[in-house]
């Protein structure tokens, strides 16, 4: 992983990929995980799904920006993604955390207001693979940034909900090194290709556990206000 990529992982990028909880908060919620034990399982589960999905659509974005590619290519990456994401919340949690990511990334990397100019609400896997590409990361780098952020994320709420020991749960996600790699790969295997014809895996509980989220966190604020 080359420097820039380094930079868009790190917890201190005030982009905000590395605090969304991936859907565990919904899941520590419902008692689906209550042991150290229980969280492996999920966290693979969701790296080859949103995040092969978001790694896909990250090295397809770093293999554009570098091409320079037009504005129609940027809104067909943004509704390729839209609709594999047929979740609300979670096209709108993705859209949050791009735009975060844009307003941090556009100053040292100008070179993504092209895709800002077009979709000023990018979702999170787009603008973070552009502004890879931008600082000259390659396709697979971004798109091993995008799958680390799939299970780190998890991984650090799991250790803010539950307590459970950072130094296990450190150890857990370095245990992933082999599948990253492999989702990078496959991500990087079709960086080129149409954006209709990019991966579409999908995680049904993951959408499902989003909205139910929403629900939840707009009731309390309903019965706060009231």
């Amino acid at each position: 992983m080359d420097a820039v990529s380094l930079l868009l992982a790190d917890s201190r990028f005030p982009g905000g990929g590395h605090v969304h909880s991936g859907g565990l908060e919904e899941v520590v919620a419902r008692k689906l995980v209550t042991a150290e034990r229980d969280l492996p399982a999920f966290l693979h589960g969701r790296l080859w799904t949103a995040g092969l999905l978001a790694a896909s659509f990250a090295a397809a974005s770093a293999h554009a920006v570098r091409r320079g590619v037009h504005s129609g290519h940027w809104l067909r990456l943004d509704m390729e993604l839209d609709a594999r994401t047929p979740s609300p919340a979670q096209r709108e949690a993705s859209r949050a955390q791009g735009r975060g990511t844009a307003r941090a990334g556009r100053i040292a990397w100008p070179e993504v207001n092209a895709l800002l100019a077009v979709t000023p609400r990018p979702h999170h896997p787009i603008i973070t693979g552009a502004l890879a590409g931008a600082g000259g990361a390659g396709p697979r780098d971004a798109a091993l940034t995008l799958a680390y952020l799939a299970i780190s994320g998890p991984a650090s709420a799991a250790v803010r909900l539950l307590g459970f020991d950072p130094l296990t749960v450190n150890a857990m996600v370095a245990r992933f090194a082999g599948e990253l790699e492999a989702v990078a790969d496959e991500a990087a295997a079709c960086a080129g290709a149409d954006p209709a014809e990019l991966p579409a895996p999908n995680a049904p509980g993951l959408d499902l556990l989003a909205e139910a989220h929403l629900r939840q966190h707009k009731e309390e604020v309903r019965l706060f206000a009231s």
